[in-house]
């Protein structure tokens, strides 16, 4: 099993085989893998923070994180993001 720093590694190492390249913060991207959750595990350093900051105020990750996992997503969560469009390609 990978710890998440080597996770993250793997996970960029995809990115960049697919060309994606990183001219500055929160460039737009072609390809973006991040790293959700990692167990039970809350981790906050430079280059990674577990769990991912941002999961909770966006539908296309708590969508189908409820799917899968819904005792990871509650109610309020979901209603948070409710107006946000978010549908299965």
């Amino acid at each position: 099993m990978l710890t998440a720093p080597d996770l993250l590694a793997q996970l960029q190492g995809l990115e960049q085989a697919a060309g994606r390249d990183r001219p500055y913060r929160n460039a737009p991207r072609t390809l973006d893998l991040d790293i959700l959750l990692y167990g039970s595990a809350n981790i906050d350093s430079p280059p990674l923070e577990v769990p991912h900051p941002r999961m909770r105020t966006r539908a296309f990750v708590l969508v189908p994180l409820a799917e899968i996992a819904p005792e990871l997503v509650s109610p309020e969560d979901l209603r948070a993001v409710a107006a946000q469009s978010c549908r299965a390609l």
